[in-house]
């Protein structure tokens, strides 16, 4: 399944509230689960890719599950393989993404970095890794990397929806946001990103 699809859950859209978003990432090695990625929220699988963005706050987990052993062991395997191999792409961005789906931002983001060096064109990459900086709160390192993705690849929308998103809701900057979020239904206008960014547009305060 594509993981190049952004879907934004609004904790508070009739309060015109800006929270509890569901920021996804790019399409790596593999394919991942999204993650909350508010600095405040705890981190859980977000709704299916292929369904529309919603959730029942009240059946919300209070964190994340430990890795399964099936996960520990398939992590595992490839740290054997970047231990053996340093210069293996795949194998850091493999890795990489099996930290971001068992919700290890910090492992995450230094794998992911250890493919950039290798690979530095690779705006999914450059969004997953924004997406753990920000579950870290390294709210600048994440539009850092979101800014560099979109340079790299204009049209990439995953990169210019999780702009808004850390510019309205982590650095409080709405007029920013909604360049950002603008710039996503210019670029795709039928897109399921262009649907939320419509939406949250009608939320922001100027």
């Amino acid at each position: 399944m594509n993981r190049n699809i952004l879907f934004a859950l609004v904790g508070g859209l009739a309060a015109g509230f800006l929270a509890g978003y569901f920021v996804f990432g790019g399409d790596g090695a593999q394919t991942h689960t999204p993650v909350v990625a508010a600095s405040t929220a705890p981190i859980m699988p977000a709704p299916s890719l292929g369904g529309l963005p919603g959730a029942n706050p009240g059946a919300m987990p209070s964190g994340p599950a430990l890795p399964s052993a099936e996960v520990q062991a398939r992590i595992a395997r490839i740290e054997a393989a970047v231990l053996a191999d340093p210069k293996n792409h795949d194998a850091w961005a493999a890795l990489g993404n099996e930290y971001f789906d068992s919700h290890q931002p910090q492992k995450a983001v230094d794998a992911y970095a250890k493919a950039l060096a290798l690979k530095p064109e690779n705006p999914d990459i450059l969004t997953d890794q924004g997406v753990m900086y920000r579950q870290l709160g390294q709210f600048d390192k994440a539009l850092a990397a979101f800014q560099k993705a979109n340079k790299q690849k204009p049209t990439h929308i995953q990169s210019l929806f999780n702009m808004g998103i850390v510019y309205s809701t982590d650095l409080n900057k709405p007029a920013e946001a909604a360049k950002a979020w603008n710039k996503v239904i210019a670029t795709a206008p039928n897109s399921e990103q262009a649907t939320q960014a419509k939406q949250l547009l009608s939320q922001l305060k100027p």
